[in-house]
């Protein structure tokens, strides 16, 4: 390929997974890693070995304009999926979100249309629908923020939106709904009941079991992101990629469950609760316009699909070495 490609929140668990096709699909990568004095790089540091040493890292925050502007200095494009993601988080302290999700996509998209980089790919979420109006959820819905979590990131949406329309940046928004697989944090559904099944556990501590979501394996949003990357077609395009299957959180305990030979009980954490205009009772995505745009299409489709990624997912779990890495016993705010 030969294409230099910057990506923000390389260091984390989607970013990871992208930055390890990327360098297997031959693009020059560099990784974008949250400046730290421990001098981690998070799951890269984990990476794959065939991967290990195939890639540059550039330490900063994507708060900072001046950072990220040096690191997209020589990049033919960006990959921008650095954000703060945890919904309970932005609960108590909203103002990091700001900064982190809207600031942090405004200084991408003004670094790349001041040095004429030829495609942004930015990371949108499922949330910013909120509980579904219709299914399966189209590009058209209505946006709403009933957290401050999806709030901040419909507002670096707009703000990537409106560079594409204002100034021609080059913008593609990618809507990934409920991606799920190896180096998930704790605070995301499936990662909690799996380490709580594979500490032992059988009491397992959940919040509410009747919204449904639509689970996209990880592979599956990475290979989404390159496909991105690669479409002249998507530019200006908002694509919500997701496996156009729709299962509850009761269910999706009930099979990772089965999958791991174990008996549960579930047990409902009154922390764990969402405030009940803020829970999203239901996502489903359309994904037609991936499949058309695109010429994506998830590989780990339908109930046998998010079966297969689950298996996948457990494995990696089970491993004692990377189990070490959760705190299984206590609630990941």
């Amino acid at each position: 390929m030969g294409r230099k490609i910057l990506i923000t929140g390389a260091d984390g668990f989607i970013g990871s997974h992208l930055t390890e096709a990327l360098v297997r699909a031959g693009y020059d990568v560099k990784a974008f890693v949250l400046y730290n004095s421990f001098n981690t790089w998070g799951w890269l540091d984990q990476c794959a070995t065939d991967v290990c040493d195939q890639f540059e890292v550039f330490a900063g925050d994507i708060r900072d304009p001046h950072g990220v502007r040096t690191a997209m200095t020589g990049c033919d494009a960006v990959l921008h999926l650095a954000a703060l993601i945890a919904i309970p988080y932005s609960y108590h302290s909203p103002d990091t979100y700001i900064d982190t999700n809207i600031k942090g996509t405004l200084n991408v998209v003004q670094a790349a249309r001041d040095l004429g980089v030829s495609k942004v790919v930015h990371t949108s979420t499922s949330e910013v629908y909120g509980t579904a109006r219709f299914v399966p959820i189209t590009e058209a819905h209505p946006l709403q923020g009933q957290s401050p979590y999806s709030a901040s990131k419909i507002g670096a949406d707009q703000i990537a939106q409106s560079f594409h329309l204002s100034f021609g940046t080059p913008v593609v928004t990618l809507r990934p709904f409920n991606t799920y697989g190896p180096r998930q944090s704790a605070r995301a559904v499936i990662p909690t009941i799996i380490t709580q099944i594979a500490s032992g556990q059988r009491q397992i501590k959940l919040g509410a079991m009747h919204p449904t979501r639509d689970f996209n394996f990880v592979a599956d949003t990475a290979s989404g992101f390159i496909k991105a990357l690669e479409s002249d077609a998507s530019i200006g395009e908002v694509i919500n990629l997701g496996s156009n299957f729709e299962i509850s959180v009761g269910d999706t305990a009930r099979t990772i469950a089965e999958i791991m030979n174990a008996d549960i009980e579930i047990l409902t954490d009154e922390q764990r609760l969402r405030p009940d205009k803020s829970e999203v009772e239901r996502l489903w995505a359309d994904n037609t316009k991936a499949r058309e745009l695109l010429g994506w299409q998830p590989a780990y489709a339908g109930l046998d699909g998010f079966r297969r990624g689950l298996s996948e997912t457990a494995k990696w779990f089970t491993d004692p070495a990377n189990l070490s890495h959760y705190k299984a016993d206590r609630y990941n705010l």
